[in-house]
């Protein structure tokens, strides 16, 4: 074969007369005067060959029959363009080949997916031919960033003493928050295992076994609902250490993330990462993973309608409730009533009893609003006291103030995605004191916020033993550009504070030692205090890339159903395979 001596990405003026061989795809096919070009492509770049009729004819006709995403080899001499025809948006684009020779490795049908440029297409038919799919520029340049996350990653990790250490796949289901995939055994009939959600508890009992600095760029699975941002199955960058406490996990975090941003893209994000407490953005925020760089911080209004006398104000002030809403500057002036009417069903949906809007048209002396009947008075005086800026709209919910919190949260989310141009930059924060539990109204019981091998704030777990949700965990979050990007506590290495925590789950004992027996009983032999963190490897890549889904930084990801359009997956086991594991399915 004619192996290649360079890429398609390298070959510059300096290299003016070198004889190369490239090895690649034909991008794209032109016939200029007689003249036949095309443009090779390999994963490194793209570089201009032509065969001219003069110097070889024979060549010239084997170069006829070329097609689109033909696989060749082509030797050539490298030439320098007239300036009048040099290709600036080209980084070979001051060059071409004069090809000498060819050689065709293999044909290729017309593809059923353009590869030289973005469309607009199905998912399934991108995920069908996705081996197609990955040839495009966009993806090639988005796995390769990965691939420096990955490295800078273990790079970073190792100088820092962390030793990488794998962990099962097999294992066993335990209650973490998401539902499991098991994978039945055939040769214990009726036993089932359970694929990681992650690796907690065995790095957990890395700690034990006196690895005191872990690390895993760990597959993970849930099957759970799906949605842009998540997948059955996820990478996320593991890490845990013993004898440490909050502040040395954020350190070794920040220093990963730096890494990875600096060894990706160049960018050096400014440390130590700003911190705001679980309390405080969802109070300025209704988002545990606010997005800062639109703005738009929740104000609380209440003061201005002390003295309103309408029923349903003067009700939720009554009842010790709030009126908060949010600015969205620049916007007045598009929006139409109809608008506004969209915007209020929306917040219904979110489980709003309806929406207060007061917009301040530009130039225009009176303010258009929802409540201008019944709150005339307020509304001056909220705009000549600046809350309002000239064409900007205010949007404000009454009632209990966690619930409109996360209303206004969800709200301020979509005026985000759809009345604001995307922001640049990357906005970088931790998220701490979190509420050690949350109550599941579906099953009328506590539940761990985070897991149940958080440490919680000892004197609050103390004082409040009996009104748990007052009760903060040690731990913390990362976000990124409104992405939680990773989490992470301090763990429970005492066996009585584990256990209790157990049963404030309403976890009964049968049920600890079933699920979770060899760590109790691990921690019975000297476990050390550790802490740790997981960041999501595929979310922290596409935030780099400015991609929106982490579809796009996956090689073979699964559509939104969990399926693979492109192997048929999942798919029915024959009755044989069902027959070897006993199991019988059932419509």
């Amino acid at each position: 074969m004619l192996k290649r001596t360079n890429n398609c990405g390298e070959l510059r003026k300096k290299d003016a007369g070198k004889e190369i061989i490239l090895n690649g795809w034909i991008d794209r096919i032109r016939d200029l005067g007689g003249i036949k070009f095309i443009l090779l492509r390999d994963r490194y770049g793209k570089t201009q060959v032509f065969f001219d009729p003069n110097e070889n004819n024979e060549l010239y006709e084997r170069a006829v029959t070329l097609g689109i995403e033909y696989t060749v080899a082509i030797k050539g001499i490298v030439k320098e363009r007239p300036a009048e025809a040099v290709n600036s948006d080209m980084e070979t684009g001051e060059i071409e080949i004069l090809a000498k020779d060819l050689e065709i490795f293999s044909k290729s049908e017309t593809p059923p997916i353009y590869v030289n440029r973005e469309e607009d297409i199905a998912e399934t038919t991108r995920l069908k031919y996705r081996y197609l799919d990955l040839r495009k520029e966009r993806l090639q340049r988005n796995l390769f960033i990965r691939h420096k996350a990955m490295q800078a990653t273990r790079k970073y990790l190792s100088e820092n003493n962390f030793m990488e250490i794998e962990t099962p796949y097999l294992t066993k289901s335990t209650p973490e928050g998401a539902r499991d995939f098991v994978v039945p055994s055939r040769i214990k009939s009726g036993n089932f295992y359970a694929l990681p959600q992650s690796p907690q508890i065995f790095k957990q009992l890395l700690m034990v076994s006196g690895f005191d600095r872990y690390f895993q760029i760990a597959r993970c699975f849930r099957d759970e609902d799906f949605r842009a941002d998540r997948q059955p199955e996820f990478t996320q960058i593991d890490i845990e250490a013993s004898f440490v406490e909050m502040e040395d996990i954020l350190n070794f975090g920040e220093g990963v993330v730096k890494a990875v941003f600096q060894e990706t893209i160049g960018y050096i994000p400014e440390t130590p990462f700003k911190r705001m407490t679980y309390a405080y953005a969802t109070d300025t925020y209704g988002s545990d993973k606010p997005d800062t760089r639109y703005g738009m911080e929740l104000k609380d209004i209440t003061e201005y309608f002390k003295d309103n006398c309408t029923d349903f104000i003067a009700e939720v002030i009554k009842n010790g409730g709030c009126i908060k809403g949010f600015e969205v500057k620049n916007k007045a002036s598009l929006f139409s009533r109809k608008k506004f009417d969209e915007y209020t069903d929306l917040a219904k949906s979110f489980g709003a009893a309806g929406l207060m809007w007061i917009a301040k048209d530009k130039d225009k002396a009176e303010p258009r609003s929802s409540i201008k009947k019944i709150a005339q008075k307020e509304i001056n005086e909220i705009i000549n006291d600046g809350i309002i800026e000239e064409d900007s709209i205010f949007f404000a919910l009454s009632g209990e103030r966690k619930v409109i919190n996360k209303i206004l949260g969800q709200l301020r989310n979509t005026v985000i995605r759809e009345e604001t141009e995307k922001a640049k930059g990357f906005d970088i924060s931790w998220i701490t004191d979190f509420p050690m539990f949350a109550w599941d109204e579906e099953e009328n019981r506590l539940v761990a916020e985070h897991h149940p091998f958080t440490m919680p704030k000892i004197d609050e777990f103390e004082k409040y033993a009996d009104d748990p949700l007052r009760i903060n965990g040690q731990c913390y979050d990362l976000v990124i550009n409104g992405y939680e990007m990773a989490s992470g506590s301090v763990r429970i290495h005492r066996q009585d504070i584990q256990k209790k925590v157990f049963e404030m789950i309403g976890l009964s004992e049968e049920q600890i030692n079933s699920k979770f027996g060899f760590l109790i009983e691990a921690f019975k032999y000297g476990p050390p205090p550790h802490a740790g963190m997981a960041l999501g490897m595929d979310r922290l890549v596409a935030v780099i890339t400015g991609e929106d889904s982490i579809k796009e930084v996956i090689a073979f990801p699964k559509t939104a159903t969990g399926s693979d359009p492109m192997s048929d997956a999942p798919s029915v086991l024959d009755e044989k395979q069902l027959k070897e594991l006993k199991i019988d399915v059932k419509n």
